[in-house]
């Protein structure tokens, strides 16, 4: 199976169009729906400590709860970088690449502090 973003978008557009769902899929509503799904998310760690966390993901039903939540945050993602006709990983690239400026090793390493604030 083909594990690269372009493929995973091309089969999240097939089955939104084989659905008729692309009426439904401006990127307001894609930005809605990943926020839900981000939500989604955040209540299988929500009240958890870190350590509990840890011990989900070693435990097969809350590793598949936490596995699918995950997998609908990167597909509604994948979904509105394709109907903004965005690259995902272009644009993540080039993020880090801003980051890198931003943080630069010798003054963020180790510390947590917003780059306006280094």
């Amino acid at each position: 199976m083909d594990h690269d973003l372009e493929h995973l978008a091309a089969r999240v557009r097939d089955f939104a169009d084989r659905r008729d769902w692309g009426q439904f899929h401006s990127p307001r509503n894609l930005v809605l729906a990943l926020v839900g799904e981000v939500g989604e998310l955040a209540a299988e760690v929500q009240w958890l400590t870190d350590d509990e966390v840890v011990a989900a993901l070693t435990k097969a039903e809350s590793r598949s709860r936490i596995e699918d939540e995950l997998a609908d945050v990167l597909i509604y993602l994948t979904r509105l970088a394709d109907q903004c006709d965005i690259d995902l990983v272009a644009a993540a690239h080039a993020k880090v690449n801003r980051n890198e400026e931003r943080y630069p090793e010798s003054k963020a390493k180790g510390v947590a502090t917003k780059y306006t604030d280094i």
